[in-house]
């Protein structure tokens, strides 16, 4: 018997595989749920498996992009010539999936609309029109169980879904793929890390921003500070290294401090910032389906080719020494370091390096402390390659 012909709701709250590193992707409030142990990107690590199923091939670790970003194609920035409202961003991702259900390539859209009582609570839905598509668009920065609307697959009359996703979910639907009750797969991945509880949230909107009530969304970005989005369209900015880094070292997940998959290695088509200059977006094309999810949009987008500029390593020395300490700088010299930093530090595919540098090496520490068992085995042969260029503390 298929996995979805037994699929039964699952009750939320029950003790988990992973346990205290589950990331709340959804599959085990699912009838797929008999396969989280090898599905799960926190029992078990498959980057190689995943990418060559996906992509034909695995990644090539003496690629320095490669090894840094994944299997690709391409790489592009771009920003939409005509930018939907109320978009974090552009609006890029959305536009991807209202463009992919008017164009009969897929009959729904699997994104995470929000809870009318609180904007920070996801909500994972099965969109099956533009309106319900764009409803999803601003990120949700918080642990969302996208996959349990699988659950909805059977008797739904969906053969071919388009799913937006982060790293874990899409690592665990890469795994079952194959048993789900689908004709067409289309996966449109986003680059992810540092999610948080909702009251881990409310702990970071307290602690960072001056109206923590009235944020509608916030990045960290690459001029190295978080923007913030208020309910009113004024904006606020803060920089990187004013956080206060002894009060927040705790409010993060355990999953996204044991995650190396920040680039989201499983999507056809990846779409964030990390790897573009500021006010443009990063979009890499994984494999022929990714550039499909591409053509629907791509004459509508203002693109230019990837840049990098500047040299990243002795500020990502310094900052795995200054987080491992809980260094809090006074406010004022967050400032200077912040322009100085903006104005000489790493930009464009550098910047999306340096990123990447500070949070495996970060991540390797907390496996290697918390889970010493399992860091050997848990951490990938790329991610290994990249934290070997730094000095660890033990």
């Amino acid at each position: 018997m298929a996995p979805h012909e037994r699929a039964r709701p699952l009750s939320r709250g029950s003790v988990k595989p992973a346990r205290d590193l589950c990331s709340e992707c959804g599959l085990c409030d699912t009838g797929w749920v008999a396969y989280v142990r090898n599905a799960c990107a926190f029992l078990t690590q498959g980057f190689d498996r995943m990418e060559e199923r996906a992509h034909g091939r695995r990644r090539d670790l003496a690629n320095d992009d490669e090894l840094y970003f994944g299997v690709h194609q391409r790489m592009l920035t771009a920003r939409l010539q005509a930018p939907i409202e109320g978009a974090q961003w552009t609006g890029i991702v959305s536009r991807i999936g209202v463009r992919a259900l008017e164009s009969g390539l897929v009959d729904a859209v699997l994104c995470v609309q929000q809870s009318p009582d609180d904007r920070f609570t996801p909500v994972p839905v099965l969109a099956r029109t533009p309106e319900e598509v764009l409803a999803a668009r601003v990120n949700k920065p918080t642990l969302s169980p996208n996959l349990e609307v699988l659950q909805q697959l059977p008797g739904s009359g969906i053969r071919r879904l388009l799913v937006i996703g982060v790293g874990c979910q899409i690592q665990a639907l890469r795994a079952v793929q194959d048993t789900l009750p689908l004709d067409e797969l289309y996966v449109l991945g986003m680059p992810c890390v540092d999610n948080v509880s909702r009251r881990g949230l409310q702990t970071f909107l307290e602690s960072a921003s001056r109206s923590p009530e009235t944020v509608v969304h916030y990045e960290f970005m690459q001029d190295f500070r978080i923007h913030f989005r208020h309910s009113d369209g004024s904006e606020e900015t803060v920089p990187f290294f004013g956080l206060d880094t002894p009060n927040l070292k705790s409010v993060f997940a355990p999953s996204c401090l044991s995650c190396f998959d920040y680039t989201n290695a499983g999507a056809d088509l990846v779409v964030g910032y990390m790897g573009a200059t500021f006010g443009r977006q990063w979009l890499v094309v994984r494999n022929p389906r990714g550039q499909q999810l591409l053509d629907l949009v791509e004459a509508e987008l203002d693109t230019a080719p990837v840049t990098s500029q500047g040299d990243r390593r002795a500020a990502v020395q310094q900052g795995i020494e200054a987080y491992d300490n809980a260094v809090k700088l006074p406010l004022w010299l967050a400032e200077v370091v912040g322009f100085v930093v903006k104005r000489f530090g790493p930009r464009g595919l550098e910047y999306g390096r340096f990123s990447i540098d500070s949070h495996f090496t970060r991540n390797a520490i907390w496996v290697r402390r918390h889970h010493p068992d399992q860091a050997e085995r848990h951490i990938p042969a790329f991610a290994k390659a990249i934290i070997s260029r730094y000095r660890l503390p033990d």
